[in-house]
Parts: C-alpha cells; sequence; structure tokens
C-alpha cells in the first residue's frame, strides 16, 4: 500500500478514535480528555482536574468499550479475509462454517436455564461456537471428498441445525423477558463491555490476529487451486485446518462478548483489497485496521444516534448492504476478485 494510502487510513482512524472517545449520550470534549489526559500524568494545575463522573465513564465504561469494539472489529475482518482466500469465495463469511450460529444457540440456552451463573451467557456461546465449527469439520472427515467445498456445505448444514434450535429455544422463552434478551444479544451490542471482558477476550484475538498475519503469506499459495498449492509442497488439509482453527477462536470469542456483527467480516476485506492490492502478506494487516476503525466507529454512532442504544448489527448492515451493492456493481470489483484464484 503507497504511503499516501497509509496516511488516509491512519487519518481516518485517528479522527475515529477522537470522535469515539468524545461522542456518547455523556458527550467528553476535547477539554475534559485534555484534562483525564494531564491528570493521569500528574499535571491537573495546567488545566484543572476533571470531575469524578467523567473519569467514572471515561475509564469504566467508553475505553473498554473502544478497546472492544476495535479488537472484535479487527478479529472479524481478518476473519473474513482468511475465509475468502482459503475457500476462493468473494462471499465467504466469518460465520461460513456455523460459528455465529452455534455461538447464538449457546447465548440462548444460557439466557434461558444459566441466567444466575456469572458469564454464563459468554462461556456457553464461545463452547457452543466452537462445538459448531467442530460438528462441521468432522462433518466433512466423514465424506470422501476432502475439497474446501464439502467443508462449506458442513458449516452451511450445522448452521441449519442450529438455527433450528435457536428457535426451539425462542419458542418456549418467556416473551416478556428473556425472549427479548436472547433477541437484543443476537442483534449484538458493546453496551456490556467491561474490563474483566476485555481482559478475557482480547488475548484470544489478539494471539489469533497475530497468528495469522505471521503466516500471511501461504494464503497466496492457498487461493490457488489445491493441485497448484500442493505441487509447490504445500500440505494443503493441514494448513487450511490451522487456518480454520485459528480464524474460529477469534470468531467465537468475539461473537461470544458482543453478539453477532453483521458484514464487518465480509466488506472489509474488499475495502481492503482496492488499497492493498491481494498480496495477504499487506491485506491481511490493512483489512485488520480499517475493520476495527469501522467497528468502532459504526459503535459510537448506535451509542450516540437515539436515546436508546440500537443493537450494532442493524447500524453495520444499513452501511454494510448498500456497499457491497456498490462494489458488486462496480467495474473494479472483477478485477480484484481475480486475485482470489479460480
Amino acid at each position: 500500500m503507497k504511503g499516501g494510502r497509509r496516511l488516509i487510513l491512519f487519518g481516518f482512524f485517528l479522527a475515529s478514535f477522537i470522535v469515539s472517545l468524545c461522542a456518547g449520550r455523556y458527550p467528553i470534549g476535547l477539554d475534559g480528555i485534555a484534562r483525564m489526559l494531564f491528570s493521569s500524568l500528574g499535571l491537573e494545575g495546567i488545566l484543572g482536574a476533571p470531575d469524578q463522573e467523567t473519569l467514572l465513564i471515561f475509564w469504566n465504561i467508553r475505553l473498554p468499550r473502544i478497546i472492544m469494539s476495535f479488537a472484535v472489529g479487527c478479529g472479524i475482518s481478518i476473519a473474513g479475509a482468511v475465509f475468502q482466500a482459503l475457500f476462493r469465495n468473494p462471499l465467504a463469511a466469518p460465520d461460513i462454517l456455523g460459528v455465529t450460529a452455534g455461538s447464538c444457540f449457546g447465548a440462548a440456552m444460557a439466557i434461558l436455564f444459566f441466567t444466575q451463573v456469572t458469564l454464563a451467557v459468554q462461556t456457553s456461546a464461545f463452547v457452543f461456537g466452537i462445538a459448531a465449527v467442530t460438528l462441521a469439520y468432522f462433518l466433512a472427515l466423514s465424506s470422501w471428498d476432502r475439497s474446501a467445498a464439502v467443508l462449506v456445505i458442513s458449516g452451511i448444514v450445522v448452521s441449519a441445525f442450529f438455527q433450528a434450535g435457536l428457535s426451539i429455544l425462542m419458542y418456549i422463552a418467556n416473551p416478556y423477558d428473556q425472549l427479548a434478551q436472547i433477541v437484543f444479544w443476537i442483534m449484538g451490542s458493546f453496551h456490556t463491555a467491561s474490563w474483566s471482558k476485555v481482559a478475557t477476550t482480547l488475548p484470544l484475538i489478539v494471539l489469533g490476529s497475530i497468528l495469522l498475519c505471521v503466516f500471511s503469506w501461504r494464503l497466496n499459495i492457498m487461493t490457488q487451486h489445491e493441485e497448484d498449492a500442493m505441487s509447490l509442497g504445500i500440505n494443503v488439509l493441514a494448513w487450511r485446518i490451522f487456518y480454520v482453527v485459528i480464524s474460529t477462536l477469534i470468531v467465537a470469542a468475539s461473537v461470544a462478548t458482543v453478539g453477532t456483527i453483521a458484514w464487518v467480516g465480509l466488506i472489509m476485506p474488499h475495502i481492503a483489497r482496492f488499497l492493498a492490492g491481494t498480496d495477504h502478506r499487506k491485506l491481511i494487516p490493512t483489512t485488520a485496521f480499517l475493520g476495527g476503525t469501522f467497528l468502532m466507529l459504526m459503535d459510537t454512532l448506535a451509542r450516540s444516534v437515539l436515546t436508546a442504544e440500537i443493537p450494532i448489527s442493524i447500524v453495520t448492515s444499513i452501511i454494510g448492504a448498500p456497499f457491497l451493492g456498490y462494489l458488486v456493481m462496480s467495474r473494479r470489483y472483477a478485477g480484484v476478485e481475480s486475485g482470489l484464484g479460480n
């Protein structure tokens, strides 16, 4: 990616970060941010000490929420780029193997039966997300065909199974309490972000993202036909399992914490290809940075536009769906997607 584009991307991140710090139902101006910065450095006498309410909102609510939204956006976007490369499909999304459906089922079950257990929803959603992808993988192994297409079909089957289970749980849920909680969780939100959730989620996302960045160069080979990759000495099946496992852990950790995040993992890799090209050594970091910045900005809109918070998937869908339509209609789309292989 050229230096000018890097500068624009960094400027977009910086502007989004500042807006996210300041905006919200409790606005904190730039002067308030400056007061807290100087106060943390022991220089209260320069601008004066910030009030306790501002400190509480900034450190305990807004900052962990911003960190969480940026991290989740990075992780989901990277997973989307990896799956699009692995399956050589520009429409592949992070939930293609059933992780989102499994997580939604696990969260709904915890809301119905384990509401008194601390972190029950997050733990159950994570476990069932991993279980869904594991089931899809073993289902694919039972086939004589070891191609990526069979794994995708297995993911569709598993997703349908857990979607049916989710529908049953929603049917038996209390419509005045539990059903509303399930629906709101499925639509996604960062309103429960806290330092404890950052501590449990961030390590998995960061570690997985680093591993995918380090081994991103092999994705350039994985985008080719399996015969071509094998002729270059690549163990296609082993590396496919590696990428699927790491990506699944990232997505499961993200979805288990904040619920479903629509469109981000699908559209961010496409935007990154326009900026960085199809070389995954540049594409993966660019996708992560774009996805994190975009989701951070969308979460700011979700908590600032109305007095009641808007579920994050509604905001990302309103922005993401028309943009994907533009990409499909764009003449440049076919040229960029040719980098995914044939």
